[in-house]
């Protein structure tokens, strides 16, 4: 069954639980990069939150590097398995990677190089999710935002040569508008699909712009989809935007018959 959630801070759970949002979406790494004591007074906000912290994004801080020379393995598997942790605790089903500013190829740094290092960093994650519930989305993003995976097919590309049912893609339909990425390569690539983010024009909220949401929708359909979908955009005026995102969304899926 669909269920829909926003990306937003801890702090806002209660918020969406108002509004008759499913789950919450957070940022893994601010929680990370917290000192001991904080964290710990943190931490139980996420595990008792008024509705489940289900997904994640924001899996690495722009100072942990995971392509170019400044990759530091130890740290980077260090980090991991506290995020891994973390999630679980929180009870937690799919966290995010996109994490532009880590997986940019830096200047003068081979493609091929990079390629090797991401893979390699998907497969230590596996690593780490083995015997939990989690599962990887691994986010195409814009090339405003990264110069490597910036498709769906692409990000399909490394999860294929890791073959391992946690490692999955998502789809996220202001990326793909902003690259003018085909909708029909969500059906292209429906078995790897693990998770939808969604936005409208200018990176708003759904419903306030003019994303051809129908036919959005449709593919998602045509693919079987029927997992998370959570908005990660900007809101101008929360109070009015919240629920009326909600409704627009159920709308528009209903509207196609999907459950």
């Amino acid at each position: 069954m669909t269920t829909f959630g926003w990306c937003m801070p801890i702090e806002h759970a209660e918020e969406l639980q108002k509004y008759g949002y499913d789950y919450i979406e957070c940022a893994v790494a601010p929680l990370l990069t917290l000192d001991d004591v904080a964290f710990k007074k943190a931490l139980p906000l996420y595990v008792n939150s008024a509705i489940p912290v289900k997904a994640w994004n924001v899996l690495f801080p722009g100072d942990i590097k995971v392509v170019g020379p400044e990759v530091n393995e130890e740290i980077v598997r260090k980090y991991l398995a506290r995020a891994v942790e973390t999630m679980v605790q929180a009870g937690s089903s799919i966290f995010v990677f996109g994490s532009g500013r880590s997986r940019s190829i830096p200047e003068g740094w081979e493609r091929a190089r990079a390629e090797e290092q991401i893979l390699s960093l998907l497969n230590i994650i596996a690593g780490e999710l083995k015997g939990t519930n989690l599962v990887l989305a691994i986010e195409p993003l814009n090339t405003k935002e990264s110069n490597i995976i910036t498709s769906v097919s692409e990000g399909v590309y490394f999860a294929k040569q890791i073959n391992d049912p946690a490692i999955r893609v998502l789809a996220d339909f202001y990326h793909m508008d902003e690259e003018s990425e085909p909708l029909d390569t969500i059906v292209a690539n429906k078995d790897w699909l693990s998770h939808i983010h969604v936005a409208d024009t200018g990176r708003l909220a759904p419903g306030t712009g003019q994303y051809p949401y129908e036919s959005f929708v449709a593919q998602l359909k045509a693919a079987g989809y029927n997992g998370m979908v959570s908005a990660e955009c900007t809101l101008n005026d929360r109070d009015k935007e919240l629920p009326a995102s909600l409704e627009f969304m159920k709308s528009q899926w209903a509207a196609q018959g999907v459950k």
